[in-house]
């Protein structure tokens, strides 16, 4: 099993894509702009990545933003795989491979930019 300091997962995605989600069931999205099918994994964030990725990958971005939050142990216990590898910068990021239902979202939290373009979760 993998393990994290804590066992507390997020992926940032747009209010629109998760309401998508929800009506079909089933995540399946990637990252922003790119699909589970086009990747092959969901990226995920650690709870100290997550506003460094949310900088770097939506801090243009003027939809409203939402975090999933997700356990680590409650995916694997339901047949996902979570994969904690290079992201290309030497640091380790948590990816789920399939499908995510939407039932093992356990809180969905508000995300915002601030005026200074920091990332701010409420």
């Amino acid at each position: 099993m993998a393990t994290s300091p804590d066992d507390t997962l997020f992926h940032l995605t747009t209010r629109a894509e998760w309401e998508a989600a929800r009506a079909a069931g089933v995540y399946e999205r990637s990252t922003r702009g790119r699909s589970l099918a086009e990747v092959g994994f969901i990226h995920c964030s650690l709870p100290i990545q997550l506003a460094e990725v949310a900088e770097f990958v939506y801090a243009d971005c003027a939809d409203e933003l939402v975090v999933l939050v997700l356990r680590l142990r409650t995916l694997e216990d339901s047949g996902l795989t979570v994969r904690f590898e290079d992201g290309g910068n030497g640091k380790q990021y948590p990816h789920i491979y399939g499908a995510l239902p939407c039932t093992l979202v356990i809180d969905e939290l508000p995300a915002s930019f601030d005026e200074q373009r920091r990332f701010v979760i409420g």
